[in-house]
C-alpha cells in the first residue's frame, strides 16, 4: 500500500469510526433514557377518588363487586363487549349442551393472587357460594343453577329452567372467581390477595381506602402501573377538588354543579344506561292507590329537573331505558290503560333519597316543590346510601328517588327489571307485585338475544310503566375526571371497568 493510499484510507475511516462511536454512544444514552423512563412509568401508582365507600367490606357477592371489577383485581368467566355480547375471559370457550345446560372451558395457566392455580373445582366453589349467598347476587334473581366440574378444566352450569342468558350472567362482577381461601364458613368472602386480575388487593382500610399492587404473575399482559391507591370520597365537592388540585388522577362521577370549576380538558362526559327514577310505594300509604300514583306522575316536570339540576347534562326520560340502548326508543308505543289522576288533597308523603350522588338531594328539593304544587304534603328524608338502603328496600318511604343502572349486571335490561319490579325481585323498592308485569318479564327472559327479545323487553317496560310504580325522570351522563397525565383509563357506560392493565401515567413528577 502506498503512503498516499494509506493516507486517504485513514482520513476516510477515522471520521466514519468517530461518527459510528458517537451514534453508538447516543443510542446507548437514548436507550438508557428510555429504560429509565420506562422504569419510572412502571413504578407509577394511580390515585383514584371513588364515589361510594364499600357497604360490605368489599365482599364480591354484593354491589362492592363492581369496585373490585373497576380495579381489575377480580375477574369472571365471561366479559361483555361494547354491544353487550359475551366474550372469553377466564373461560376460553363455551357451548350450550341442551336447553338447561352450558359447558365452559377454563383458561390454563391462571393463578390466584395467593399463588394457587385456577381449576374447575375452584370455579365450582366460587359459583356455588354465589348461588347460596343470602341475599343472593341480583344477577341470580329468579334463577336457580347448579355447577359441577367436568374434568379438571371445564365446568357445567345447569339451570332449573331454560335460560339463554347464562353466559351474560356469568359476566357479572358479583360472580367473580376467587381463591379457595376467600370463602369463609359464615358466607362472607374476603377478596384480599384472592383474585386473578392484573392488580392484587393488598389492603382494605374500612370505608376510607384500599391499596392494590401490580400482580407480576398475571396470565395476561403485565400491568403498566405499579398499583392503585383508591380513596372513597362520597362528597362530590371534595372529589372535584381532588381533580382540580391534582391529588387524584382519576375521579368517579364529578357532580354537574362542579364541572364549571374544573378545567374542561379534565372532564369526560359518558352517556350512561342509568335512569333517575321516582319509585312509588304500591303496598301501603297514599300511593297504594293507582290514581294517586298517576297524580305524582303528572306533577313531574322533567324538563325543569334536567335544566335546573343537571344544567342540561342529562336526557329527559321517555321510559326506563335511555339513549344508551339505541334500539329502545324506536320500539316504543304510547302507554295505554293508566287511570286518571286523583286530587292529592294534602296527602302526606315521605320522600327519600341519598347524598352519595350529589344531584339527588337537589332533585328531591325540586320534586318536593312540584309535588306540593300538585297538592301533596311532602316530607323529605335524606341520608347516606349505606344508612338508608335497608329502610328503602323495606318499603319505609312513600316515594324514593334512585339513580339506577339499567344494565349493571348482565348487560341485558331484563335482570334489572326483574330485580326492581318482579314479585320476587330483591331490589323491589316500590313493593310491586303485578301478575301482568311478572308475565311480561317471564316472556322476555325466555327469548334468545335478538330482535324478538328486544321487543319483549320494551313490552315489559310498558307493563311496568302502566302501573306507575316507577316514574322515570331522566337518563344520566356520568362525568369522569382524569388528570392529563392519565392514559387509557376506561370510560365505561356499564361501570365495570376503570383502571386496567393498559392504564398508565405519563411519567411527570408528582
Amino acid at each position: 500500500m502506498t503512503l498516499r493510499r494509506a493516507f486517504y484510507r485513514s482520513t476516510f475511516y477515522l471520521p466514519a469510526m468517530a461518527l459510528s462511536l458517537a451514534v453508538l454512544t447516543g443510542c446507548q444514552q437514548e436507550d438508557a433514557t428510555e429504560e429509565a423512563t420506562s422504569e419510572q412509568a412502571g413504578n407509577d401508582r394511580v390515585r383514584v377518588a371513588m364515589l361510594q365507600p364499600p357497604r360490605s367490606g368489599l365482599n364480591p357477592l354484593t354491589d362492592d363487586a363492581f369496585k373490585l371489577s373497576r380495579w381489575r383485581t377480580a375477574e369472571t368467566l365471561i366479559r361483555l363487549d361494547d354491544d353487550g355480547d359475551p366474550q372469553p375471559f377466564l373461560a376460553t370457550e363455551w357451548e350450550q349442551v341442551d336447553d338447561r345446560t352450558w359447558r365452559f372451558e377454563i383458561r390454563d395457566d391462571v393463578t390466584f393472587h395467593d399463588g394457587t392455580p385456577l381449576t374447575a373445582s375452584q370455579v365450582v366453589r366460587a359459583l356455588t357460594a354465589a348461588t347460596s349467598a343470602v341475599p343472593r347476587p341480583r344477577i341470580l334473581d329468579g334463577v336457580n343453577m347448579t355447577i359441577e366440574a367436568d374434568g379438571d378444566n371445564a365446568v357445567r352450569v345447569q339451570t332449573e329452567h331454560a335460560d339463554p342468558l347464562v353466559p351474560n350472567r356469568l359476566s357479572s362482577p358479583q360472580l367473580a372467581i376467587m381463591a379457595a381461601k376467600a370463602y369463609g364458613d359464615d358466607g362472607r368472602v374476603n377478596p384480599l390477595e384472592a383474585g386473578t386480575g392484573p392488580f392484587v388487593l393488598k389492603e382494605i382500610n374500612g370505608t376510607q381506602s384500599a391499596t392494590l399492587d401490580r400482580y407480576d404473575d398475571y396470565w395476561g399482559e403485565r400491568a403498566a402501573l405499579a398499583g392503585i391507591d383508591a380513596d372513597y370520597v362520597p362528597d362530590g365537592t371534595a372529589r372535584a377538588a381532588a381533580l382540580r388540585t391534582g391529588t387524584a388522577d382519576v375521579v368517579e362521577a364529578v357532580p354537574v354543579s362542579q364541572v364549571a370549576l374544573v378545567d374542561p380538558e379534565l372532564v369526560h362526559e359518558v352517556p350512561m344506561p342509568r335512569t333517575n327514577t321516582l319509585y312509588l310505594n304500591t303496598e301501603k300509604g297514599p300511593f297504594q292507590d293507582p290514581a294517586m300514583r298517576a297524580a305524582a306522575r303528572e306533577a313531574l316536570d322533567r324538563a325543569a329537573i334536567v335544566r335546573t339540576v343537571y344544567e342540561g347534562r342529562a336526557d329527559e326520560a321517555n321510559g326506563l331505558l335511555g339513549p344508551a340502548l339505541a334500539w329502545a326508543d324506536g320500539l316504543r308505543s304510547p302507554i295505554e290503560g293508566r287511570p286518571d289522576a286523583a286530587d292529592p288533597n294534602g296527602a302526606s308523603i315521605t320522600l327519600g333519597t341519598f347524598t352519595d350522588r350529589a344531584e339527588l338531594p337537589e332533585v328531591a328539593v325540586l320534586l318536593e316543590q312540584q309535588l306540593e304544587a300538585a297538592g301533596f304534603d311532602v316530607h323529605q328524608e335524606v341520608r347516606q346510601y349505606a344508612h338508608i338502603e335497608s329502610d328503602m328496600l323495606a318499603g319505609q318511604f312513600d316515594a324514593f328517588i334512585l339513580s339506577r343502572a339499567t344494565m349493571l349486571d348482565s348487560g341485558d335490561p331484563v335482570a334489572y327489571m326483574y330485580s326492581d319490579f318482579a314479585c320476587e325481585g330483591s331490589f323491589n323498592i316500590a313493593q310491586l307485585c303485578d301478575p301482568a308485569v311478572d308475565e311480561a318479564l317471564s316472556r322476555a327472559a325466555d327469548l334468545p338475544t335478538g330482535p324478538a327479545r328486544r321487543q319483549a323487553i320494551i313490552d315489559a317496560e310498558a307493563a311496568i310503566l302502566q302501573t306507575d310504580a316507577a316514574v322515570p325522570m331522566l337518563h344520566e351522563r356520568v362525568i369522569q375526571g382524569e388528570s392529563q397525565r392519565v392514559h387509557e383509563a376506561v370510560r365505561d357506560p356499564r361501570e365495570r371497568e376503570l383502571i386496567t392493565e393498559h392504564t398508565r401515567l405519563d411519567g411527570a413528577s408528582r
